[in-house]
């Protein structure tokens, strides 16, 4: 039974948000991902993912004090109160594309690893028993959503740890497997940057697509129970996530085997531990690969249909994306979500061996644009905060226009590289339509107020 009453619940506990923030980095970005970036780079993308993780630092801060000064206002809120209906209703749009098309690529990403005990199955197939798995999930209260992903976040967070335990063993030589002299790899300039500091830069991409996600704490701000309290203390944990969810397995992985021995074909961790010769350690791996996507996939259709219904409140989306479950779920919104799963599981029917590849570099975009936007947002609303935060960013306004900088430099710098020319003629494409779209959209937005009119 459903109900037309728009409201969400606040069902999400500080711990549900603590694990949200470090699942939310935890995907397909770096289980898979991550053998594009080491092939692309070389040992060098350590430093490539230390860099994003500066970025996202500050710009997680910089969503922290915000959040804190305009208590209960989400990402798209503050975007509008610091620029309006139009630059709202651009990137709240171009959010959900990014969104959508994460969740896609980690349903997708799930198929993948299935299929390394059902080779035979199509990838097209176990995608779609993934994504209705997920989205029955999601239909339950946002409670149940909170709770499965404390479990599912967790799970992660202890696998990626016992890998870089047993890695560091095999480095040692405590455990047989790495393959040569872990140390020779670091030994000398080429062996760090076998493609120059063009490969490192052309890592980031894929680096920031892996990043993205943990800027959902702030969608997730308006069912948040303390969200004062906890949202520092996420934000002040973020660089130390990114060197223990990141630069160490990448460092133990470029050292245990030669860069240019990572398969794109399967996870790189599940390769290592292939390598252990330990009964059955490449398959509790690759389980917990498919549990790591299905958990970030279930935070993708979470976020999108809550980013619709954020929409829908403003204006920005049709109303009927107001509807909720009587548990507070957006109805429609997760119709819009399961249509465009729909469609993805059929571009994986149609080029099963591409899909993934060429769907990962596009939410890499989106994601710098989101982030530009978090931290110009900062610099415009910082002089009208009503009351001062007690959580402040250090070094501001220079450390903010410095992030903002570096992020735009990244964005242009892909848009001019010929790799990755399908992404950016795609997200040139939408933004274009989007920017005229959302110049109709506030001219009916002002009609609608003008003097004698009614909303």
């Amino acid at each position: 039974m459903e109900h037309s009453r728009p409201s969400l619940q606040k069902g999400l506990l500080p711990r549900h948000v603590q694990l949200m923030a470090l699942g939310g980095m935890i995907g397909t970005g770096i289980f898979k991902g991550s053998s594009d970036t080491i092939h692309m780079a070389g040992p060098s993308v350590i430093l490539t993912y230390l860099l994003g993780g500066a970025l996202l630092f500050l710009i997680m801060a910089a969503l922290a004090e915000m959040a804190i000064a305009y208590p209960g206002e989400n990402v798209q809120h503050l975007i509008r109160r610091a620029f309006g209906f139009r630059w709202s209703f651009l990137v709240g749009w171009l959010y959900w594309a990014n969104w959508t098309l994460v969740t896609v690529v980690e349903l997708l990403a799930a198929g993948s690893f299935l299929r390394y005990w059902m080779p035979a199955v199509p990838l097209w197939l176990l995608a779609l028993s993934c994504a209705l798995f997920i989205i029955v999930l999601n239909l339950f209260p946002v409670r149940y959503y909170g709770e499965t992903e404390f479990w599912l976040a967790g799970l992660k967070v202890a696998a990626l740890g016992l890998f870089i335990l047993l890695g560091v063993g095999m480095w040692l030589g405590v455990i047989e497997g790495a393959d040569g002299n872990p140390w020779s790899r670091y030994a000398t300039y080429d062996a760090w940057f076998p493609h120059g500091i063009g490969g490192m830069i052309s890592a980031l991409l894929v680096v920031m697509f892996s990043y993205g996600g943990a800027e959902l704490i702030g969608v997730a701000v308006t069912e948040m129970k303390d969200a004062d309290r906890v949202l520092p203390r996420v934000i002040q944990t973020t660089i130390w996530r990114v060197v223990g969810f990141y630069v160490l397995p990448i460092a133990i992985i470029c050292g245990i085997m030669p860069w240019s021995a990572v398969s794109a074909e399967n996870s790189p961790f599940v390769q290592v531990l292939e390598a252990t010769g330990i009964p059955g350690a490449a398959h509790v791996m690759n389980a917990v690969l498919l549990v790591a996507v299905l958990s970030a996939a279930n935070t993708g259709v979470y976020a999108t249909s809550r980013l619709l219904f954020s929409m829908a409140e403003q204006g920005e989306a049709s109303r009927r994306l107001l509807r909720t479950t009587r548990h507070g779920v957006p109805l429609y919104g997760m119709g819009m979500v399961a249509v465009c799963i729909a469609l993805g599981v059929v571009g994986a029917y149609l080029a099963p061996g591409r899909i993934i590849g060429e769907l990962m570099t596009i939410p890499g975009f989106t994601v710098l644009i989101v982030w530009m936007m978090i931290g110009a947002a900062q610099l415009k609303l910082r002089p009208y905060y009503k009351t001062k935060p007690f959580f402040r960013t250090k070094g501001f306004p220079y450390t903010t226009m410095a992030a903002v900088g570096a992020l735009g430099a990244i964005w242009l710098g892909f848009l001019l590289q010929g790799e990755h020319r399908i992404g950016s003629l795609l997200c040139v494409v939408v933004l274009v339509l989007l920017s005229i779209y959302s110049a109709v959209k506030e001219k009916q937005h002002q009609a609608t107020k003008a003097p004698g009119r009614t909303a």
